[in-house]
């Protein structure tokens, strides 16, 4: 074999010797991915190049180290830049103009070739490499992310050179000028460069801006091992998968259709998310030469650097002691009042962006992602990430994923109903109701109630009847089903994306304690098995103290909400004998429903306001607690607020499915509440009217009022501050720096109160829905309008969050997970006993006429009203009336040995009732754990190219690494061995 050097001679290598042709076909069916953003296509430079000119590049980095001597800060004026500064600076820009002119000389070289020209593999193998329009429309698409337009948004220094990475914000009149002085100090010593800058509507306001060299940028990549793309990904093809048969031609034409869906995104509106695809691997100066550079303005990221910078500032100190570091201590103690990375500039521009192309990645993120007009698109999940950073990027695929498995599932509920109105006239219960006109009820209250005719609620059992059919039983196991379906796809999904965007290796770094974590025990201490430091220690007797006066208060506000919905069951007892004799002739022929909505309005009063007392009651127990971290704190916060307001919201409907008239007694001897109040009974056409009625108002009124709160509360905030700086400032042009601190920030926790919404709302959505099979649908159109509107909030009402890294959406999957499993029990329960599915089951096979024979053509449900209804004498309420009066029960008649016993019937249905929950338990839970066996969390072909790439890359290192050293021997004249030497 022909040696040649740099890393051509490398990668044919591997190609050549490593790879066998059943590698190659292991690889067929492995779709090319979108790694590392960071590698770009436009102009590709291989080792060979940067390993000879790198004498060049790190001359130039060598000079402008120290950049502690290149900034000087005064409290008073803004940063000056010397003459020297300037001359560093430019020798470094001109060194990587002549490396990038020698590169582009090189690959126009005739004896530069292309590695598959002398590969030992057949070339037909090779799936050609995604090759950049070159004409004048995809120059005008592209976001301009070099200098120019950075210079053009006044992102960067006076010097109008360097970037802009960081903003930090202090007020003038704050006296803790030597903690500032102290901390900036060290920031310059660690290499960043700062210049100060006062704002123009507010002279107070002193803006720090932070700008992170070259060199520092690559010592910390390299201390925090961030992965970068050091060889373009080549795929083969296996001429077996050739083969045209009728599968292929399937997925080929589905594959087509998709491609042409209005719903896909435009790939040429995201140029520089075209195939970008690129090994990656941790980096280090010392193997400079390993890794892609085009341009080092652009090889790391803004998210990155954003990252780099913060980590920075995390680790720095501002006064002597092992706890006195990090800008969140400054934060908290008031010596800076913000700190935050800057936006790439504005999301509006002039020019349409059809024709001028986007300004920047926030602008072609508003156009393509948060516009209104763009609710039908598919996001923008890569450009997401690169812009808002991993976590974000999470949080909206998941939001998504979530949507577009609820379509099925709304589109189930929606047949479940139109089901029930298209059979709402043939059923036989709501037709024996609408013809009873000679069968009269008791009275439902005491005083103002008189006898009514059962067909008065022959409007109230259609109703009923669109909710309480036979595909009831049928749509709770599908539901129960889809929810284990959503997770465990979710996690495949996962796996994708956390491969997708390279996290596959990343570890989160170890986390800092919370600063009063670290005044409350900094006397005791102990050493960090991880670290190898010690640190303040919590003792265990305290840890467990500080538990369990936590739970009693969990307990202590879950039973503030029981008294809530106790409360308004008194309201109810107390206004339904009002409503039963009001004026209002409407009000008094519907004054249960009357009672109800009332009812349902007042305790969503009561939801939202117990909601903003318990928001503070679990920051008082959670700092009680003195969690030792930041996630720490987040998580044991998530969970409280998940419990208060799961129980706020739920505590009412769990009353009205399973308690309200369960327990009222019967006539003549009703039990009454402290006994004055007679309990409330169901409708004569059931409870589950008031269910629906309940779910429906809470659930359509919470979403306006979090759409509300998310959008139109920040709108306000924002208007107002534009309106007082326009009020101060005349004709002043506003630097985007100050611009976004005019932003409202990220809320302080994060995406909880993002993700709390959607959780509370799947357990809307699944919880219930036996009784409300409409909930995914309205949970459809809500999270259509949700993920435009938190777009629009995190692209133009926020100020820019830190770009964070996570691999999954953290404490929240268990609790979806334990929603899924509550949902079960919950819709067993409503079948069973808020609905009369069971005992319509039982009369229909037991006391029905189809019970001892069957005719093909008799309905089974014959009779079925009347034998549900019991009688009553009328005379025994001494009311002067005779005759017999019906109620909702199974108990044995007046004229009977044993009057108003309960009848064998009942326990019959009793016992049907309590035997299908077992069976519908046991039968959907085992279903779900069979779905979640079958359904791995890793995609087989993801697995197989996750475990291929990892032996890639450590070949392609030790090759490369082997052709740098055999570089060095000809350069000083030794013999050139091609093993390790």
């Amino acid at each position: 074999m022909v040696h040649h050097s740099g890393s051509i001679q490398s990668f044919k290598q591997q190609k050549g010797m490593n790879i066998s042709k059943s590698e190659i076909a292991k690889e067929t069916s492995l779709k090319p991915s979108r790694r590392s953003l960071p590698c770009l296509t436009q102009g590709y430079a291989y080792s060979k190049s940067l390993s000879q000119s790198t004498s060049l590049f790190q001359a130039a980095e060598s000079e402008s180290q120290a950049p502690t001597s290149m900034t000087s800060i005064s409290p008073d004026k803004g940063e000056q830049v010397n003459a020297e500064e300037d001359k560093k600076d430019s020798v470094l820009k001109c060194s990587f103009a002549d490396l990038s002119d020698f590169c582009l000389a090189l690959g126009k070289d005739k004896d530069y070739l292309d590695e598959s020209e002398h590969a030992n593999y057949d070339r037909s193998r090779l799936i050609k490499d995604f090759v950049p329009k070159e004409n004048s429309e995809s120059r005008r698409r592209l976001p301009k992310n070099d200098m120019n337009y950075i210079a053009s948004s006044g992102l960067l220094f006076k010097d109008g050179k360097k970037r802009i990475d960081y903003i930090l914000v202090y007020r003038k009149s704050n006296i803790q000028y030597d903690k500032r002085n102290t901390f900036e100090k060290n920031l310059r010593a660690e290499g960043l460069m700062l210049e100060k800058e006062p704002a123009v509507a507010n002279t107070d306001i002193m803006f720090i801006k932070i700008h992170i060299p070259w060199d520092t940028l690559c010592k910390y990549a390299e201390r925090l091992n961030i992965r970068m793309p050091f060889r373009k990904k080549s795929y083969y093809t296996d001429p077996r998968s050739k083969s045209t048969g009728s599968v292929h031609n399937y997925f080929r034409r589905l594959k087509k259709w998709m491609s042409q869906n209005p719903m896909v995104l435009d790939k040429s509106a995201f140029p520089e998310l075209e195939e970008s695809d690129c090994y990656t691997g941790p980096f280090s100066r010392a193997r400079i030469h390993h890794f892609i550079i085009n341009n080092k303005d652009t090889f790391f990221s803004n998210a990155t650097r954003s990252r780099i910078v913060y980590h920075m500032l995390q680790h720095t100190k501002y006064e002597n002691g092992i706890s006195k570091v990090g800008i969140c201590k400054l934060i908290n103690n008031g010596s800076y009042i913000a700190a935050f990375p800057p936006h790439e500039g504005a999301y509006k521009s002039s020019h349409p962006i059809k024709t001028h192309g986007p300004q920047n990645n926030r602008h072609l993120l508003y156009e393509r992602w948060a516009r209104w007009g763009m609710w039908y698109k598919h996001q923008p999940l890569d450009l997401i990430r690169l812009y808002f950073g991993e976590k974000i990027g999470l949080y909206f695929a998941w939001l998504g994923w979530y949507t577009g498995m609820l379509i099925p599932a709304a589109l189930v509920g929606l047949c479940v109903f139109f089901y029930g109105i298209f059979t709402m006239n043939a059923s036989q219960v709501s037709q024996e109701i609408c013809k009873a006109t000679e069968v009269f009820m008791c009275p439902l209250c005491d005083k103002n109630c008189s006898l009514q005719r059962l067909n008065d609620s022959c409007i109230y059992a259609k109703v009923t009847y669109l909710f309480d059919n036979g595909g009831t039983v049928f749509f709770a196991i599908f539901m129960a089903i889809w929810a284990t379906v959503f997770l465990e796809f979710w996690k495949r999904r996962r796996s994708t994306l956390t491969y997708t965007w390279d996290l596959i290796e990343w570890e989160e770094e170890e986390e800092t304690l919370r600063p009063q974590f670290e005044a409350k025990y900094y006397k005791m201490e102990r050493v960090n098995p991880i670290s190898g430091k010690p640190e303040p220690h919590q003792p265990s007797s305290d840890k467990v103290s500080r538990l369990l006066v936590s739970i009693s208060g969990i307990f202590f506000m879950i039973s503030l909400v029981i008294t809530a919905v106790f409360a308004v069951v008194v309201y109810r007892l107390v206004v339904m004998e009002q409503f039963a004799s009001f004026k209002w002739n409407f009000i008094k022929q519907h004054w249960q429903f009357a009672t109800s909505a009332a009812a349902v309005c007042i305790n969503f009063v009561i939801i939202m306001a117990l909601n903003l007392a318990y928001e503070k009651i679990a920051y008082l127990l959670t700092n009680l607690e003195y969690p030792r971290t930041e996630s720490e704190w987040e998580n044991s916060f998530a969970l409280k607020m998940f419990l208060f307001q799961f129980v706020n919201l739920n505590s009412s409907i769990f009353y009205i499915a399973f308690f309200l008239g369960r327990f009222v007694g019967h006539p003549g001897n009703y039990n009454k509440l402290f006994n004055r109040w007679r309990l409330e009974e169901c409708h004569p056409s059931g409870c589950l009217i008031d269910l629906c009625l309940q779910m429906g108002v809470i659930m359509f009124l919470k979403q306006i009022w979090n759409n509300f709160m998310e959008l139109g509360y920040p709108l306000i905030q924002n208007w107002w501050s534009r309106h007082k700086i326009k009020r101060g400032i005349q004709d002043a042009s506003i630097p985007q720096w100050e611009n976004d601190w005019n932003l409202q920030p990220m809320n302080i926790h994060g995406l909880m109160d993002e993700y709390l919404e959607m959780v509370l709302q799947f357990g809307f959505t699944t919880i219930f829905v036996a009784a409300f099979p409409l909930a995914p649908l309205l949970a459809l159109l809500n999270n259509i309008i949700e993920i435009r509107l938190d777009a629009y909030k995190f692209v133009t009402q926020w100020r820019r969050p830190l770009p964070a890294r996570a691999t999954d959406i953290g404490i929240w999957y268990g609790i979806l997970e334990g929603i899924g499993i509550l949902a079960v029990i919950t819709n067993a329960f409503v079948i069973a006993i808020t609905s009369d599915y069971i005992p319509r089951f039982v009369y229909e096979y037991k006391y029905g006429p189809c019970a001892r024979h069957f005719d093909y053509g008799e309905n089974c449900l014959k009779g079925y009203v009347n034998n549900s209804l019991s009688f009553f004498d009328l005379s025994e309420l001494g009311m002067g009336k005779s005759g017999y009066c019906r109620y909702r029960d199974y108990r044995s008649p007046p004229w009977s040995s044993r009057p108003y016993e309960f009848t064998l019937q009942y326990w019959h249905i009793l016992a049907a009732r309590l035997a299908f929950i077992i069976v519908f338990e046991h039968l959907v839970f085992g279903i779900k754990s069979f779905i979640a066996y079958l359904i791995p969390d890793v995609p087989k072909k993801l697995y197989d190219r996750i475990r291929r790439e990892k032996y890639l890359v450590q070949e392609m290192m030790y090759e490369a690494e082997l052709e740098h050293l055999q570089q060095q021997r000809r350069k000083s004249g030794h013999p050139v061995h091609h093993e390790w030497p």
